[in-house]
């Protein structure tokens, strides 16, 4: 049975070619092929020996995600269902227009997902749940539709940094100048917290950081998220502290709105502490609500309101708009359960 070549690193593909005779550099030459150039073939690798083609044919595989199910929502926001190899189930993703940004702010390295000759290219955010190696695939069969990625996040149904190695993995491939070419500065990994992972993220890599917070002492966010009983907030905020002052990046707290929860003035006060000496913006996510979750959606108002009182205490604070919500692929949302998507 052949093995998805997507599986190695780049280390891991450099030691393969070396014990099977082969020069260090063909493992560049491979990787660009299967991320730059999209090739569902080894016999599309030009530029690479025929033997070397036919081993890696008779070794490897280069698997794509195939795309059973997608949605639009009226927004524009686009949800997608990726069936995973081997019957691994599936994973749900979402596209996030933002049609208002020119194309040409991106340099000509974009990863563009679908064939030239379609219309036109719309830029914009892919937030990612598949984690894992699965997840990143690129390539003309990648997805439906053509476009020009700006920033990628992973985020969703799953905690990115409980699969820390297979996630710094495609770091390193959307980074790498052999792979997607993106800039640190636009990829970002959603954590609720795991805090010596999150030590490691921010001393091995340059990508932006987002913690979901959500409450303002420990015995509410251990209500809320029970890893708190593990990492409660002077641990979680140390790390936060950690950051370097003089670093451009920004650490984004991640902060969902509950009626009666946590959207008190006191709250405010509290998270403003919390937050002292930390460079960091607070976004405001209106809770979707589901059945069986307890809450309710802080109104907008109280929303604007607590926003403008972080403002107030000199705490960058943004609402998070929340888009694709009429096909379930809002914040909250994004999971399949089987679910058949028109």
């Amino acid at each position: 049975m052949s093995h998805d070549i997507k599986e190695l690193s780049r280390a891991e593909l450099e030691r393969w070619c070396l014990d099977n005779g082969h020069k260090v550099f063909r493992s560049r030459q491979i990787l660009r092929w299967v991320y730059r150039c999209g090739t569902d073939t080894f016999a599309d690798m030009s530029d690479v020996s025929a033997a070397l083609r036919e081993r890696l044919a008779v070794i490897f595989s280069i698997d794509r995600l195939s795309c059973v199910q997608t949605a639009a929502a009226a927004d524009g926001t686009c949800k997608y269902v990726f069936a995973l190899p081997m019957g691994g189930g599936s994973r749900a993703c979402r596209f996030l227009p933002q049609a208002d940004k020119p194309c040409a702010s991106r340099p000509r390295s974009d990863v563009r997902w679908g064939v030239s000759s379609a219309p036109p290219p719309v830029c914009g955010r892919f937030g990612i749940s598949a984690l894992g190696r699965s997840s990143l695939r690129c390539g003309k069969s990648s997805m439906p539709m053509n476009t020009t990625l700006t920033n990628v996040v992973f985020m969703g149904m799953g905690e990115p940094l409980a699969n820390y190695g297979q996630v710094v993995k495609a770091i390193e491939t959307l980074t790498a100048e052999w792979g997607l070419n993106f800039s640190p500065r636009q990829v970002t990994v959603s954590t609720v917290g795991l805090v010596p992972q999150m030590r490691r993220l921010l001393h091995e890599t340059q990508v932006n950081l987002t913690v979901s917070l959500s409450a303002t002492t420990d015995e509410l966010r251990t209500r809320l998220m029970s890893v708190n009983s593990r990492y409660p907030l002077e641990h979680l905020l140390a790390v936060c502290r950690s950051l370097p002052a003089r670093s451009r990046r920004r650490l984004t707290c991640a902060y969902t709105m509950l009626a009666g929860v946590n959207d008190a003035p006191a709250d405010v006060r509290r998270l403003t502490r919390l937050l002292h000496g930390i460079r960091a913006k607070v976004n405001l996510i209106p809770f979707n609500a589901f059945s069986g979750s307890g809450f309710t959606a802080s109104p907008r108002p109280h929303i604007d309101r607590f926003r403008q009182l972080l403002l107030e205490k000199g705490v960058l604070a943004t609402i998070r708009e929340s888009r694709g919500r009429d096909v379930l692929a809002a914040c909250g949302q994004l999971a399949t359960h089987g679910e058949t998507i028109a």
